[in-house]
């Protein structure tokens, strides 16, 4: 029989695929849950509550929301590109996709985006046995400027002002996603008073 130690002490959530494969029957998920050492999430995941790594509400996404990325101010935090900490997770999803339940903790913010939107400059993280689905910097800054009367103007100029001082930038990657999602003009307008 499978004992406690057999649980991944680096990954905060496990799938009941992923408990399957590493032995666990139903019954002993249960007993799992029953003695603390799991809290089930929903009907596939479980939380594990002997995982010793860095904490993250990032990982709960994929248990929520299998199809979410993270986007708009929540990728803008992570990049450093702003001070301002959101009050939910921002998870975009395709504009057809459905999310069945919203956790209470960490509380969730869904947007649905065009396939387009959607598909381009996705990216995953992988932090230990933990990952997850991000934005990379120049579409997360595109995403902010189209949206930037939901996120708020003063908020975009700081997150363009932050995204202009990285060493890392790649302006020619954030023309072509501007110039994808139609907002090319607008980056250019806000580009040019910055610089």
């Amino acid at each position: 029989m499978k004992n406690k130690e057999n649980l991944p002490e680096d990954q905060k959530i496990i799938s009941m695929k992923e408990l399957r494969d590493i032995g666990y029957s139903q019954y002993m998920v249960s007993k799992l849950v029953d003695g603390g050492k799991l809290i089930k999430l929903n009907k596939s995941n479980y939380e594990n509550t002997g995982y010793q790594g860095e904490e993250s509400d990032f990982y709960y996404v994929e248990a929520y929301a299998p199809k979410g990325v993270i986007c708009l101010m929540s990728a803008a935090v992570y990049y450093n590109l702003t001070a301002y900490i959101p009050d939910a997770v921002e998870i975009a999803i395709p504009r057809k996709a459905k999310v069945s339940t919203i956790p209470e903790w960490p509380p969730m913010k869904i947007h649905y985006y065009t396939d387009e939107r959607y598909a381009l400059g996705m990216v995953t993280v992988q932090e230990g046995k933990n990952q997850f689905r991000i934005y990379d910097i120049e579409k997360t800054v595109v995403d902010i400027v189209f949206y930037r009367e939901k996120v708020g103007i003063e908020e975009t100029k700081e997150i363009l002002h932050s995204y202009l001082r990285r060493q890392d930038r790649q302006l020619d990657r954030l023309y072509a996603y501007a110039q994808k999602l139609h907002c090319e003009k607008t980056i250019r307008t806000y580009l040019e008073v910055l610089i």
